[in-house]
C-alpha cells in the first residue's frame, strides 16, 4: 500500500522513521534522563513528590535488592501486581535494571486469571499490593513463584501520611481482607536492603524482553505478547517523534489515570515522557471521579491520555467544567473508538483537542495516532507512525482497493517477538513480518485510517455486515443516553439482529425513544431491534466496554 499519508498528512517536524536502536535499552534511555532530568519531579501521587534523581537512586537500590537478596538473574520474571503508586515506576525501573522482564499483573484479577499468568509466564517474584495479596495466597502453591515483596497504598508517601493511609485502609475502611503468604517482605524493607548491597550492572540489549505484556484473553486464554527492549525503544521514539513539536522539556504534567500496568499508559505516559523530563500525575483510583477531579484541580496539567468512557466520565463529573484548562495542550483517546460527541463536548469544555490513536499490545502499542496541528475531531485513527507500514487486506487475501475496508496488517520496529511459548498462536498472527490485527479499517485519500470494527464483533445481518462502532455512535448522540453497546443476537429471519444496552442519562428514556432516533440515522439493517437498559455496561478495568460479556447474557 503505498505510503501517501507521508507527503499529504504528516505535519511539520514529524520525522517520516525514527532509529529503533537510538539507545541499547529502556535502561540506557532511563539512565541517560535520569541524570540530565535529577532534579525534575518524574512522578506525583497523593500529594507525594519522586524527583527523576530519586527514581533512579531508588530503582538501583530495589534492582541490587532483587540480584543480591533474591538471587534474581537475567531474563528471570518478575510480576508487578499494584495501581498507579510510586511503587509502579520504582519497581519498574528496577527490575528492568536488573535485567529481569516485567509481567504486568491486573491487580483486579480473579484467582484464576492470577493463577494463569503467573504460571504461564514463570514467574518468579512478584511484587503486589496487600489489597490483593488474599487472592494470590489461593493460588501461590500452584505457580512458579519464590519471592513476594508486599507493599502497602501508603507505602511511599512519608512515614507520617503513609502510617496513616495504610491504618486508614486496613482498621477503618475494612480494605486489606486477612492472608497468609510464605516468606514474605515488605517493600520499604526491600529497598532499605537494597540501598546497604551493591548493584551489578547488567548488559541489557535491544533483543532482550523487556515485557511480557498479556492480551485480554478475547481469543481463548490470555497471552504474553513478548515485547523486547528494542520494540519498546522503537514505540517511545515513534510517540515522541509526534509531540516533540508540542511539548517543552521539564514543563509537561501528563495526567495518569490509565493504569500503568496497561501497555498504553506504559508507554504513552511512563515512558515517553523520561526524554521530557516531564511529571506524571498518578491517579491510583480514577473511578472515585469526584476525588479525580479534586486532584485535578491542584495541578496546571499540560496533557491526559483516556479512553471513551474516561473522557465521557469527567465530562458528566461536577466541577470538572470549573477547572482551570489553560495550561492543557492535548487529550489523547485510544484503547477503544473515541466517539464524537465526546470527543466534540471535550472541545467544548476544555478548549482543547482529543486526538485519537490507535495501538495494541502486540505493537507495544502505538500504530497510528492523530497528527499534532489536526484542528478538531474528525473520527479518524489519525495516520501512521514513523517507520510504520499498513496494508488493508481483504477477505480474498489481497489489498483492498482506496476506501474499501480491509484488515489491518501493521509492519514496524514496534511489533512484538511473538506469543510467549505459543508459536501456532504466533503463526496465526504474525506473517512475514507483518502482524494480522484483526481490525477491520478503512483508508481515504490522504492516508487518515478508521476502524470500522473488530472482525469478532461484527454484526451479520441478512448478509450485510454492521459495525458496532458505527451503532454505538449514533446512539449516543441522543441527549438521554449516557453510554451504549451493540452486539449481535441470534435472529430466525435476519441471521443476527442488534440488540443496544444502554445506560440513560435521563431517567425517562424508553425504548420508542432510541427506536425513533435510530429511524432517522440509520438504515434498516442497522437498527437496533431490541433495546435493554442497564445501570452499568461491563468494563475492564481500563475502561474497555466488554462486548463479549454481553453477548454471552444472549447465548
Amino acid at each position: 500500500m503505498e505510503k501517501i499519508w507521508l507527503e499529504k498528512s504528516y505535519p511539520p517536524g514529524v520525522e517520516y522513521d525514527i532509529d529503533p536502536d537510538k539507545y541499547n535499552s529502556i535502561v540506557d534511555l532511563f539512565t541517560k534522563y535520569t541524570q540530565i532530568y535529577q532534579n525534575n519531579t518524574a512522578f506525583v501521587n497523593m500529594g507525594a513528590t519522586l524527583s527523576y534523581g530519586e527514581l533512579a537512586q531508588q530503582a538501583s537500590d530495589f534492582a541490587a535488592y532483587l540480584q543480591q537478596d533474591l538471587g534474581l538473574v537475567k531474563g528471570d520474571k518478575f510480576a508487578i501486581m499494584i495501581p498507579n503508586l510510586l511503587q509502579y515506576p520504582i519497581a519498574l525501573f528496577g527490575a528492568l535494571m536488573a535485567g529481569l522482564t516485567v509481567v504486568n499483573v491486573n491487580p483486579l484479577y480473579t484467582a484464576r486469571e492470577l493463577q494463569h499468568q503467573l504460571k504461564d509466564s514463570g514467574t518468579k517474584a512478584i511484587l503486589i499490593l496487600e489489597n490483593f495479596a488474599s487472592v494470590l495466597e489461593k493460588v501461590i502453591k500452584k505457580t512458579d513463584v519464590e519471592h513476594i515483596i508486599i507493599t502497602g497504598v501508603g507505602d511511599r508517601l512519608g512515614k507520617i501520611k503513609g502510617t496513616l493511609v495504610n491504618g486508614v485502609l486496613k482498621y477503618v475502611k475494612k480494605q486489606i481482607p486477612t492472608y497468609s503468604l510464605p516468606s514474605t517482605v515488605k517493600f520499604n524493607v526491600a529497598l532499605a536492603k537494597g540501598a546497604n548491597a551493591t548493584f551489578s550492572s547488567v548488559n541489557v540489549t535491544g533483543q532482550d524482553l523487556a515485557f511480557l505484556q498479556y492480551t485480554g484473553g478475547t481469543t481463548g486464554p490470555s497471552k504474553g505478547a513478548m515485547l523486547t527492549h528494542r520494540n519498546m525503544v522503537a514505540n517511545i521514539e515513534q510517540s515522541n517523534a509526534v509531540t516533540k513539536n508540542v511539548y517543552e522539556i521539564g514543563k509537561e504534567i501528563m495526567v495518569t489515570a490509565l493504569p500503568l500496568y496497561h501497555v498504553y499508559a506504559l508507554t504513552s505516559n511512563c515512558l515517553c515522557f523520561i526524554p521530557f523530563g516531564g511529571t506524571n500525575l498518578l491517579i491510583t483510583n480514577p473511578r472515585d471521579m469526584v476525588g479525580f477531579v479534586k486532584e485535578l484541580a491542584k495541578y496546571p496539567f499540560t496533557a491526559i491520555t483516556g479512553v471513551n468512557t474516561l473522557f465521557n466520565a469527567l465530562l458528566h463529573t461536577p466541577g470538572f467544567d470549573q477547572l482551570d484548562f489553560s495550561p492543557l495542550k492535548l487529550g489523547f483517546g485510544g484503547g477503544m473508538a473515541v466517539q464524537r460527541p465526546v470527543a466534540e463536548l471535550w472541545e467544548k469544555v476544555t478548549g482543547t483537542r482529543l486526538l485519537e490513536g490507535y495501538g495494541l499490545t502486540e505493537c507495544a502499542p502505538l500504530v497510528t495516532m492523530s497528527p499534532y496541528n489536526q484542528e478538531c475531531y474528525n473520527g479518524s485513527i489519525g495516520i501512521p507512525a514513523s517507520s510504520t507500514d499498513i496494508r488493508l487486506i481483504g477477505d480474498n487475501g489481497e489489498e483492498v482497493a482506496l476506501g474499501e475496508p480491509g484488515e489491518m496488517w501493521v509492519k514496524g520496529p514496534q511489533v512484538m517477538k511473538g506469543y510467549y511459548n505459543r508459536p501456532e498462536a504466533t503463526n496465526d498472527v504474525l506473517k512475514d513480518g507483518w502482524l494480522a490485527t484483526g481490525d477491520i479499517a478503512t483508508m481515504d485519500e490522504n492516508g487518515f485510517f478508521r476502524i470500522v470494527d473488530r472482525k469478532k464483533d461484527m454484526i451479520n445481518v441478512s448478509g450485510f455486515n454492521v459495525f458496532p462502532n458505527e451503532i454505538e455512535e449514533v446512539i449516543v448522540m441522543h441527549e438521554g443516553v449516557l453510554e451504549a453497546a451493540a452486539v449481535g443476537v441470534s435472529h430466525e429471519v435476519t441471521g443476527e439482529a442488534v440488540k443496544v444496552y444502554i445506560v440513560r442519562k435521563n431517567p425517562n428514556l424508553v425504548e420508542q425513544d432510541i427506536f425513533d432516533h435510530c429511524n432517522e440515522m440509520l438504515t434498516n439493517y442497522k437498527r437496533p431491534k431490541i433495546v435493554e437498559f442497564l445501570d452499568e455496561l461491563p468494563k475492564t478495568n481500563v475502561g474497555k466496554v466488554l462486548r463479549k460479556e454481553l453477548r454471552s447474557k444472549n447465548s
